[in-house]
């Protein structure tokens, strides 16, 4: 059964989902943009079901209550300080943390800067920062991917041309690849006033300072070849981030959107790898 949550936390109160026995081992999974904790619907329900305390929460700007308007309030150190908040205000000293998108950039970061408060990471799509930056500077394909950074950084275009026409261009960026059900969810959110600046604010918090460090927790990470916006030249260069236990899973002919896509799969992939840790 999925049950709705409010975690409250100095920031704000987050909404979530969650299912499993209150014992049971934590994990917490970050939805990525422009999605929404109902992203790991199936993967919450799966993970309750085999006695994992799963806790799936809508991010910083996603959720209403913690919606702040300054763009610097999105910054990578926020989003991490969320994370272990969120982690803090559920009872877990140490967790399994799952991220997709932005989310598994604050779990690269949360891993690289917090490893006593993680049993396991598991990113998908979302290389490691240091790999990412490295090809988008050395690889002219990976460039021509994260080329859409620029667009997004400018604001209220952004939106209003996202938004238009039903919100054409928000629909089509999920490449007809999630379940309708979510992407009319996503819309009906995004729309709400200030909810896309608030989610694009993570675009336009500018760079952190520094460069996330090696990860040294057990590290699955999840790519699909299809991906619009993350190329090889990124994916296979994670590994050279890694110095603890790392586990690389490659879907073939499947997009960006992978645990929505293939949620079956995938989740035989996250249950695999939580149960050897």
């Amino acid at each position: 059964m999925i049950e709705q949550l409010t975690i409250p936390t100095p920031a704000g109160a987050f909404d979530a989902i969650a299912a499993g026995p209150g014992d049971g081992r934590p994990v917490l999974l970050l939805h990525g943009f422009p999605e929404a904790g109902v992203q790991w619907e199936h993967q919450v329900a799966e993970l309750g079901a085999d006695g994992y305390r799963a806790v799936a929460p809508d991010q910083r700007g996603y959720s209403p209550a913690v919606r702040p308007e300054d763009p610097a309030e999105y910054g990578i150190a926020e989003l991490v300080g969320d994370v272990l908040a969120l982690a803090d205000a559920l009872g877990w000293s140490r967790f399994d943390l799952v991220g997709h998108d932005w989310g598994a950039a604050v779990g690269w970061w949360t891993a690289a800067e917090h490893a006593a408060r993680l049993r396991t990471l598991t990113a998908v799509s979302t290389p490691h920062p240091a790999a990412l930056a490295q090809a988008i500077r050395t690889d002219e394909d990976q460039a021509m991917r994260s080329a859409y950074l620029s667009e997004w950084r400018q604001t209220r275009a952004t939106e209003k041309r996202m938004l238009a026409n039903d919100a054409e261009a928000l629909r089509r960026m999920f490449e007809w690849k999630v379940p309708r059900g979510h992407v009319e969810d996503y819309v009906l959110r995004l729309s709400e006033p200030g909810a896309l600046t608030a989610a694009l604010n993570w675009y336009r918090a500018g760079r952190p300072d520094g460069e996330a460090g090696p990860i040294e927790v057990p590290t699955l990470y999840v790519w699909g070849t299809e991906d619009v916006a993350f190329g090889s030249t990124a994916a296979l260069g994670t590994e050279n981030w890694v110095t603890g236990p790392y586990e690389f899973r490659m879907f073939e002919d499947v997009t960006h959107w992978l645990p929505e896509e293939v949620p079956e799969a995938f989740t035989a992939v996250l249950r695999e790898f939580l149960a050897t840790r």
